[in-house]
């Protein structure tokens, strides 16, 4: 874990030191979406089946959730396997559910009503990573507020795993959010399956985190004419910490590694005034990272990880403001004060006992998070991710008759003399 002194920097070297890794943004990378995407939209079936069975190994599939597939699946975990998927999936519906949008009225003036109300999107694709790991979680974060938002069709498409059949908790977690199918197909084809319709419907909004691929392919189809909307610039996971003498170095070594184990190109941080503090947790990291069973990953993860130490809390919280996390944990004294100066964050974690890994699976709001610096204008999946809204503006005649010579001075000064007009044919006397 690289260490800087942040008063030490000038603003070039502030900027780098909190720079993502960069393999992400590669050329390559770019130049094997676009082939992918080009392929699939001129061949169509055919192009998505040899870019799978290229990189998935396995042509794509749908699973139809019947009962005796989902009876199967559930057969295979163990009873506290399920509890705890019913708890996630309960807990995420109910704070989906708590602050879904609602219809919102404003009596502008006199006769003069404005609500703004909300709809559902039609389709929705929800692409759930299983390359390293089955991230049914994902799964779950997604497809519960889509339901609880109503959307109609959600199309849930997840990698194949071993024997071209996904992990049972990936088929029970569908099941539990009310899904009926799984498409079985995964990276940057997936995308391209989605955006394009081939094999899978066409979404008309991506929803899901993923590799450097994934993040390519969802950007690239979001710059397509008529391409599909997308969620979030969803990549590599990132944790920041914030932490003073008070914190527990075990517990900040933990979350720190909670996220590296997750992909190579995972970027953890830790910000603190204490020289002691970043010592311990940097004995912590050694001590935990061998014992896990991801150990290579997490460990190349923290050649990308930064230690930096500040003057006081004010500064670290001005370096988060700038990285824009995806995740931060605050564990001070005094938390609450970090957090009130906090403006860039994807989701925040407030005290030792505020554990990321709880907002991964059981807290309730989703785990689809903005990355990449993205914090600074994106917020996270909710709800409201999977609807749209309009205004339903309602005038009456005397309200119109209040309205109608400002709105016409204003259109003439435009230049615009059929809107004044018709405004003016409101008036009273061409009633």
């Amino acid at each position: 874990m690289q260490r800087v002194i942040w008063s030490e920097l000038d603003a070039a070297a502030q900027t780098r030191a909190l720079t993502r890794p960069t393999r992400r943004r590669d050329g390559e990378v770019s130049a094997v979406v676009k082939r992918i995407f080009n392929e699939v939209e001129a061949e169509g079936e055919a192009a998505l089946t040899r870019w799978a069975e290229t990189l998935d190994k396995r042509a794509p599939a749908a699973l139809t959730l019947t009962c005796d597939v989902i009876d199967a699946a559930r057969a295979k975990l163990d009873r506290a396997d399920l509890a705890a998927l019913d708890l996630a999936v309960a807990n995420v519906t109910r704070f989906h559910e708590a602050t879904l949008p609602r219809a919102l009225s404003v009596d502008i003036a006199p006769g003069v009503r404005c609500t703004r109300v909300w709809r559902a999107i039609d389709s929705c694709g929800l692409y759930a990573p299983a390359g390293t790991a089955p991230l049914f979680s994902t799964l779950i974060m997604l497809a519960a507020p889509a339901r609880v938002a109503g959307v109609a069709q959600r199309i849930a498409i997840t990698p194949p795993g071993r024997n071209a059949a996904p992990h049972p908790m990936m088929v029970a977690a569908a099941a539990a959010c009310g899904l009926e199918r799984l498409w079985l197909v995964g990276g940057a084809q997936a995308i391209a399956a989605l955006t394009f319709g081939v094999v899978t419907p066409k979404a008309q909004k991506i929803f899901g985190p993923g590799n450097a691929y994934v993040a390519e392919a969802k950007r690239y189809a979001a710059s397509l004419p008529g391409g599909p909307q997308i969620d979030v610039p969803a990549g590599p996971s990132e944790l920041m910490v914030i932490a003073d003498d008070s914190a527990d170095a075990e517990v900040i070594a933990a979350d720190l590694l909670s996220q590296a184990e997750h992909d190579t190109d995972a970027q953890v941080l830790l910000a603190t005034p204490s020289p002691a503090l970043a010592d311990a947790v940097a004995r912590a990291l050694a001590a935990q990272a061998p014992a896990l069973p991801r150990a290579a990953i997490a460990q190349a993860a923290l050649a990308n990880a930064r230690c930096i130490i500040v003057r006081d809390l004010a500064e670290a919280a001005d370096a988060a403001n700038v990285y824009a996390p995806e995740h931060l944990s605050v564990q001070t004294a005094e938390p609450e004060r970090v957090v009130e100066r906090i403006s860039n964050a994807g989701a925040v974690f407030v005290g030792r006992w505020s554990g990321e890994t709880f907002g991964d699976y059981v807290c309730g709001p989703s785990h689809v998070l903005p990355t990449d610096g993205a914090a600074a204008t994106w917020s996270g999946v909710n709800a409201a991710s999977f609807m749209k809204s309009f205004v339903v503006q309602e005038i009456s005649r005397d309200g119109a008759a209040a309205l109608a010579p400002a709105a016409a001075r204003l259109a003439r000064l435009e230049g615009l003399e059929a809107h004044a007009r018709a405004a003016d044919v409101r008036l009273p006397r061409h009633g």
